[in-house]
């Protein structure tokens, strides 16, 4: 299959300029800022994440305004495949693009990582989920927005862990982010005096049936099956296990990476009692109820925002408040130069409220576990979900002395 190019072009559906753009009226042309929204918009992960943040990117450049420059925006389906996202990239970055945006595969964030601060731009990594993203494999020309693996694990698998489940089994993708899940959950349910009995790791993407695997998982008689997967996959599990009778075992499915449009597709009477953490939810406050009313009508497919589209937004708004403030020419000389202004500005938008870019360019907000409602609480359309706890900003992300960085060590 031949990889596809991404171009500069503005062809139907793929570019979009807001703010001084070309004059009507034939002055010179206004500055140009490059921002390529790089995901999954045809695989397993498009509705978690793909086309709907290219609209929610486009809509924090717009809340961003006409503040004396351009920004254009292009984006393109990296099918899962480390080669074709790595390729999109560099094309885009010798084409003269100046950040990359989203990225929600870990292994190809990971390349693009290496890419970015070689060509020295910006990966706004707003979708992949891998920790090792701000540990071994990070970049002082990344932040990530993500809410990661070790989060996910902190605040699901902690708060079960603390509820008594012991014993563990995981169902595990077998691909960066799958092993990522998979370590960190281990390291938590350790912690809390629990042990992990087993594991089936499956190849991703060609697996659609785990029957085997829930099998396999019910035989060692879990209090917990970890699902370390996303997406389609995950909505899978939880669909073969309601069918398997896990309920009925007293099993408790726990996604570990979740959102708000996997229990849309799932329904409330399949989803309900799922455990899940996300960074943000549409109705979780003012703020967020604002930000939905203004994407209201926009979303493909009347979609509610979950919060891998959320940390899009929020991810964009912020380098290009970070881009104002050093000014366009030096941040685009320089993408090292633009994420180090992120790290030095105190981050605020209606995604996710106040926070900060630390050093190792993790962005720390805080993280919320929520259930699936039963079908008799909804109250609402896409009124899907119940707070059960936050965990603070300082506490939501591993501490920066245990990620490993290898760029904060000199």
């Amino acid at each position: 299959m031949p990889q596809p190019t991404a171009t500069l072009t503005r062809r139907a559906g793929l570019g979009l300029a807001v703010g001084a753009a070309i004059d009507r009226q034939g002055h010179a042309q206004a500055p140009i800022l490059r921002i390529g929204v790089l995901s999954d918009m045809s695989g397993p992960y498009r509705d978690i994440s793909g086309p709907n943040c290219v609209v929610t990117a486009r809509q924090a450049i717009q809340d961003f305004g006409n503040r004396g420059f351009a920004v254009e925006l292009v984006q393109a389906d990296h099918q899962n495949k480390a080669d074709v996202g790595v390729n999109i990239a560099r094309q885009w970055f010798d084409q003269g693009v100046d950040a990359v945006l989203e990225v929600n595969n870990s292994a190809i964030a990971l390349a693009i990582n290496t890419l970015a601060r070689e060509k020295n731009k910006v990966h706004l990594n707003s979708g992949g989920a891998s920790s090792d993203l701000t540990g071994p494999g990070c970049s002082p020309n990344m932040v990530h927005w993500t809410t990661d693996t070790w989060a996910n694990a902190q605040s699901t698998g902690g708060a079960l862990a603390k509820a008594g489940a012991k014993r563990w089994y995981c169902i595990t993708a077998d691909y960066a982010f799958g092993h990522s899940v998979q370590r960190e959950v281990t390291r938590v349910i350790q912690a809390n005096g629990g042990q992990l009995v087993g594991s089936s790791v499956y190849p991703f993407p060609q697996t659609t049936d785990y029957s085997s695997f829930l099998v396999t998982a019910a035989s060692m008689r879990p209090d917990v099956i970890a699902l370390c997967n996303a997406g389609t996959d995950m909505i899978n599990c939880v669909k073969q296990g309601q069918e398997f009778g896990l309920a009925g075992r007293n099993i408790r499915v726990a996604a570990m990476i979740g959102f708000i449009m996997d229990v849309h597709t799932l329904g409330l009477p399949t989803a309900q009692g799922l455990i899940l953490t996300e960074s943000s939810y549409w109705d979780l406050n003012d703020r967020t109820r604002a930000l939905t009313e203004r994407l209201r009508g926009k979303m493909v497919n009347n979609h509610m925002p979950n919060s891998v589209h959320f940390q899009a937004y929020s991810c964009a708004l912020h380098y290009l408040k970070a881009v104002e403030a050093i000014g366009l020419p030096a941040a685009k000389a320089s993408g090292l130069a633009a994420v180090e202004a992120m790290k030095r500005l105190p981050a605020d938008d209606d995604a996710f409220g106040p926070g900060a870019v630390r050093a190792d360019g993790r962005k720390i907000h805080p993280t919320y576990l929520f259930q699936a409602k039963a079908p008799a609480e909804s109250r609402a359309p896409w009124d899907y979900l119940k707070l059960i706890a936050t965990t603070p900003a300082e506490q939501a992300f591993r501490p920066v002395a245990d990620g490993g960085c290898p760029f904060l060590r000199g």
